[in-house]
């Protein structure tokens, strides 16, 4: 199972953040997870949203650059070890994963990790046949 994130690519550069944060908000989009990298030049955010075309469509439309990845989100225990559990079994099966982040939802004992992987399908059979629970964007998008 996997789930839609957007890719941003901006300038790395004051106000231009605001400027996405203001787009989506307006098209009436919400932000439930993202993540933020940059180099000297530009930055990459990361976003898993509530209507990810629309999200696309309307940062376009504004002028940004903005790619759909399928990604995988997996649930974790949030206690010392939960992801490495995870982590190991993915070296041990020699799965590169190629970036990540975390949230965690209210209160509960678990996070959320989202996963790039080279190999998506592959790393999803190992993770199912290990019984790690994967989520779906109905589990990442509701309340």
């Amino acid at each position: 199972m996997q789930v839609e994130q957007l890719s941003i690519f901006i300038e790395n550069k004051a106000g231009r953040l605001a400027e996405i944060t203001k787009t989506l908000a307006d098209a009436k989009v919400n932000i439930r997870a993202l993540s933020l990298t940059d180099t000297s030049d530009y930055g990459i955010l990361r976003l898993i949203v509530d209507d990810t075309e629309r999200a696309k469509a309307t940062l376009k439309e504004s002028g940004f650059t903005a790619g759909v990845i399928p990604v995988v989100a997996v649930l974790v225990p949030d206690t010392p070890g939960g992801l490495d559990a995870i982590v190991q079994l993915l070296g041990e099966c020699r799965v590169n994963i190629e970036y990540m982040y975390a949230f965690v939802k209210g209160r509960g004992n678990q996070a959320t990790i989202i996963f790039r992987f080279d190999d998506i399908n592959r790393a999803i059979a190992i993770l199912k046949g290990h019984n790690v629970t994967i989520l779906g964007p109905d589990d990442i998008l509701g309340d």
